[in-house]
């Protein structure tokens, strides 16, 4: 079954044009919302909003937000915009502008902190979450990994350039991703003239990080969440973000569902039959009984 999807604009609170990709669903069932990473957009979760919108009993509505200064969004003329609050403001700009009540929230990395972060504050709003190779405790190691690359990256000037500066700095933790795969996290990274999608000040974000200065942790937000609807947490077998260990405390405190992906790192590619069967799996247990 072949899924359209539509552009969805909206305005942040002080007027940013933000963009979201949509899959309708002619049911009835709670909708999805997927969150991206840092300096990632809504092109990562095109598959799995075709999936969510396509599912069995005619599927769910599926949005993939672009935050501010990624993908189709403005891009913010202040960098320091770029912080938790700021887009944590944008998402419940964007479920006001839409309308949603309740929903199934999917975050990777920075969109799992998001969720983590709206749940104390619209506790109801989430029926259930997808982490996907995030927590609230951060390994410093992988938060100053992303940190030397982030908006750093040289604009290639071909495919080919483009693949291995990705390879470069995150081949290491993606040994399972084949050529193909490649080529097609490049063109999520970059656009057909090798403009990135994402602006490159976002880097700006990780100013205050340094080995000497954790970040704190976020264990009342994840409880918060963990009180509030089911979690399921992704990991990638070579994350350096997220621990194994985290992921045995998040279980320890509260009923945590966990699957490791083999082959990946930080963040696990959500297209994958396998992990996107198990995605659809889970939402469909957050639903309301009939």
């Amino acid at each position: 079954m072949t899924v359209e999807t539509e552009d969805v604009y909206f305005h942040a609170g002080d007027g940013l044009k933000l963009h979201a990709l949509r899959a309708k669903a002619e049911s009835a069932r709670l909708p999805a919302i997927c969150l991206p990473g840092i300096s990632r957009t809504a092109e990562d979760f095109r598959a799995l909003v075709a999936a969510f919108a396509s599912g069995p009993s005619r599927g769910r509505s599926a949005w993939a937000l672009d935050s501010r200064g990624r993908g189709l969004s403005e891009r913010d003329r202040n960098p320091s915009n770029y912080s938790v609050p700021v887009e944590l403001g944008d998402l419940i700009a964007f479920l006001r502008a839409m309308e949603i009540e309740r929903a199934i929230f999917v975050g990777t990395s920075r969109g799992g902190i998001l969720t983590m972060a709206l749940a104390p504050l619209m506790p109801n709003m989430i029926a259930g979450a997808v982490l996907n190779d995030i927590g609230p405790a951060l390994e410093m190691r992988g938060l100053l990994r992303i940190k030397g690359y982030v908006g750093k990256i040289a604009r290639p000037r071909s495919w080919p350039e483009a693949i291995a500066s990705l390879q470069a700095v995150m081949a290491a933790h993606f040994p399972a991703l084949s050529e193909r795969d490649w080529e097609a996290y490049a063109r999520q990274t970059w656009d057909d003239r090798f403009e990135p999608r994402s602006d490159p000040s976002i880097s700006h974000a990780f100013d205050g990080i340094d080995a000497s200065t954790p970040l704190p942790a976020l264990w009342p937000q994840f409880d918060a969440l963990a009180a509030a609807a089911p979690v399921l947490v992704l990991r990638g077998e070579h994350s350096d973000l997220l621990s194994r260990e985290t992921v045995a405390e998040m279980k320890r405190r509260a009923r945590v569902e966990s699957i490791e992906i083999a082959g990946q790192g930080h963040a696990p590619m959500l297209e994958d039959p396998k992990i996107i069967r198990a995605i659809l799996d889970f939402a469909a247990g957050c639903d309301p009984r009939e």
